[in-house]
């Protein structure tokens, strides 16, 4: 259940020729590679204790609201097909023990479309989601909303949004697994809507369907291994392990604990190096190769984590790490820079998290490491200014405390934007500067020679920062 074993290693785009002809031909066969479960396989993939919920009852005429010659039979040959009555089964499960609402979709009926009866089960399922306060996990295979029905099986998405916008509301974790393929509507309400979003390796995933997109459209967007490094999902899961991992996501998730939520523990220090004499040692202390990282620290604190990535925005940041992790029994988030420049789909990331645990009532930890935020030319491209004042925001109005360690370089506001106002902590093997030594002497037209003076003059040691009242405490002194 730790981060490396389900986040994997996201791909990165490749330069690629345009698609020719065969390649719409090679990219439908390796979908059928692509594991395509019933309803029911999908849910016997993750749990062996699964109550079907009542079906709500609807009045429905043979072809449908549209009255669309030939609908009737169709549904009555998916259901002879499939022996499912509709797209979607909702249910009561525990999936390792841990309770949830659990909805699977049928492919193999009319493509596991939306529709108004498909509506119904769905709000059923929230519905029932809210009232037993538990987390919603969905099983995805669908194309989209079925034409048959017309505008009003497109109106179910607006159902469906409605639905998933009262569970946030309540402080409910919503979990999507998608399988192949997941499309359309679908995959813009429950997938990309939900908390957490999981991916069956080689899924088809995207807003549009196979028989619809571009003809020269890059085969590799509309899967799971592209769609993870554009970081629009947070992990691809082999369908042995989905049971653990999602077994794991509960845990982590489970919701707000009864009364104030504590704060999270401040972090062991490594080592106790003492402190630094003078501004230039705290600094070189801080960019040296051998200083522990964010890593370490993670896995030192979490026995358990699970990573959330990428910024919903099609970026990902590998300088920065989000997720959930266990500390002594209790659930915590944590976002934490790696000694990389941040970019902005890190500063994103980092927010979404934040708001995430805030709204979950999960305390956060966050580990600040960082040079600066980026600022060449492509980071100004993909809003750095508006990234940094979104993590700003996320920290400054989370009602869920959170705490912060300076684990090494604290580089101006691109540091800051991710640290507490009230509960930060410093290892004596850090600083934290309004500027680095270097940029200051140079603006203040001192010589390269004079970076070591300037950096005395910041006062951004440890211990200057404890006495300034910036931090609370120097750990490993």
């Amino acid at each position: 259940m730790s981060e490396r074993m389900t986040k994997g290693t996201p791909e990165r785009p490749t330069d690629r020729t345009p698609e020719r002809p065969s390649d719409r031909a090679a990219e439908r066969a390796s979908a059928r590679v692509a594991e395509r479960l019933s309803a029911r396989a999908a849910i016997a993939t993750v749990t062996n204790d699964f109550t079907e919920l009542p079906v709500p009852a609807r009045d429905f005429p043979m072809d449908g609201p549209l009255a669309w010659e030939g609908y009737g039979a169709a549904r009555d040959r998916a259901t002879e097909r499939t022996g499912e009555e509709e797209s979607v089964i909702a249910g009561l499960a525990e999936v390792a023990g841990r309770p949830c609402v659990l909805i699977s979709f049928e492919f193999g009926f009319l493509g596991g479309s939306l529709g108004l009866r498909t509506g119904d089960r769905l709000e059923a399922a929230y519905a029932t989601a809210r009232e037993r306060r538990l987390p919603l996990v969905s099983l995805i295979a669908t194309g989209g909303s079925r034409m048959q029905e017309g505008m009003l099986a497109l109106a179910q998405l607006q159902r469906v949004a409605r639905q998933s916008a009262l569970l946030r509301e309540a402080g409910l974790a919503q979990i999507a697994v998608l399988r192949d393929p997941t499309t359309g509507g679908g995959w813009a309400t429950l997938g990309a809507g939900a908390d957490v979003v999981l991916a069956l390796p080689g899924a088809q995933i995207g807003f549009a369907g196979s028989r619809v997109r571009p003809a020269d459209a890059d085969p590799a967007a509309y899967r799971a291994e592209g769609q993870l490094a554009a970081g629009q999902i947070d992990a691809i899961v082999r369908r042995q392990d989905l049971r653990g991992v999602l077994a794991g996501w509960l845990t982590l998730l489970g919701g707000a604990r009864p009364g104030e939520p504590g704060p999270a523990p401040v972090p062991a220090p490594f080592d106790h190096p003492g402190l630094p004499s003078d501004g230039w040692e705290a600094v070189s202390r801080a960019r040296a190769a051998d200083r522990p990282r964010a890593e370490a620290y993670l896995d030192a604190y979490f026995p358990h984590r699970q990573a959330l990535v990428g910024d919903r925005c099609g970026g990902v940041d590998p300088g920065m790490l989000c997720g959930f992790g266990l500390h002594a029994g209790a659930s915590y988030a944590y976002a934490a820079q790696t000694g990389t420049a941040t970019r902005p789909a890190g500063y994103r990331a980092a927010a979404r998290l934040i708001r995430l645990a805030d709204r979950l009532g999960i305390p956060v930890l966050t580990l600040i490491d960082t040079p600066g935020a980026a600022n060449d030319a492509a980071a100004e491209r993909e809003g750095q200014g508006a990234a940094i004042a979104d993590a700003f925001a996320a920290v400054a109005s989370a009602r869920v405390p959170v705490t912060t360690l300076v684990i090494g370089e604290g580089g101006s506001g691109g540091a800051l934007a991710l640290t507490s106002p009230d509960r930060m902590w410093v290892t004596a093997d850090s600083y934290f500067s309004v500027i680095a030594p270097e940029p200051a002497a140079a603006i203040l037209k001192r010589p390269a020679s004079e970076a070591r003076r300037t950096a005395s003059q910041l006062r951004l040691r440890p211990q200057d920062l404890v006495g300034l009242g910036v931090a609370r405490g120097v750990l490993g002194a």
